[in-house]
């Protein structure tokens, strides 16, 4: 059983930054690939960025040059660093892995940013 529990959302000024973390339960190594996907209000899910084991990340344009993945397998925890917030990337952030063929998502953090 995977689990996988983000944290580091919240309020912030256009311009600003945030990082966003994912716990995972077991290796991240093993969850192949993982990333992070967001969905505002009225639109569908949209990938943001992901990461496979031995390869450079993957982004999405809209978040290209400002937004960072990373991993840190000792301590199994998936992060995503924002930077030069904008108002359209207010969403809700979802972590998310396959493992042995099986999608996992996590209950997802609210990232807000004003103008």
């Amino acid at each position: 059983q995977v689990q996988l529990v983000e944290s580091g959302g919240g309020l912030v000024q256009a311009g600003g930054s945030l990082r966003l973390s994912c716990l995972v339960s077991g290796n991240t190594f093993s969850i192949n690939p993982i990333g992070w996907y967001r969905q505002a209000p009225g639109k569908q899910r949209e990938l943001v960025a992901n990461m496979y084991s031995g390869s450079s990340p993957n982004y999405a344009d809209a978040v290209k040059g400002r937004f960072t993945i990373s991993r840190d397998n000792a301590k199994n925890t998936v992060y995503l660093q924002m930077n030069s917030l904008k108002p359209e990337d207010t969403a809700v952030y979802y972590c998310n892995g396959i493992y042995q063929g099986r999608i996992y998502w996590g209950q997802g953090t609210q990232v807000t940013v004003s103008s």
